[in-house]
This record gives structure tokens, sequence and C-alpha cells, in this order.
């Protein structure tokens, strides 16, 4: 996982799609989804860690 569309793509295999039209409250939405997976051990810690740092520095591009 590279990409912000990664991390699109991995949600998208659990069935969730966000797009509320606002960049930064879908990453908000995106970042809770993937926190909720690691949580329920539907992810793994590497998958997790890689989903978040991207979400993160794509976060850091709009503040």
């Amino acid at each position: 996982m590279k990409t912000f569309y990664d991390v699109q793509q991995l949600l998208k295999r659990f069935g969730s799609f966000i797009y509320t039209g606002h960049r930064l409250g879908d990453l908000e939405l995106m970042m809770e989804e993937v926190r909720q997976l690691y949580k329920d051990r539907l992810i793994m810690a590497e998958e997790f860690q890689k989903a978040m740092l991207i979400l993160r520095a794509e976060q850091n591009k709009y503040q």
C-alpha cells in the first residue's frame, strides 16, 4: 500500500465507500474506518500503519 487510492481500495474491499464532498471530512472518516477495521482484527498491523501514514500525509496537504 503506497497511495491514497490504495487506501480507498482497502476500504472498498470491506464495503466502505466514503465521499462527502469535503476532503478533510473524508479523510477523518477514512481514518476512523481504518481504526475500526484494525480494532475488529480485519486488517493486520502493517496494513493499519501504512494506511494511517498515507491518510495523515494526505491530511497534512489540506491543513
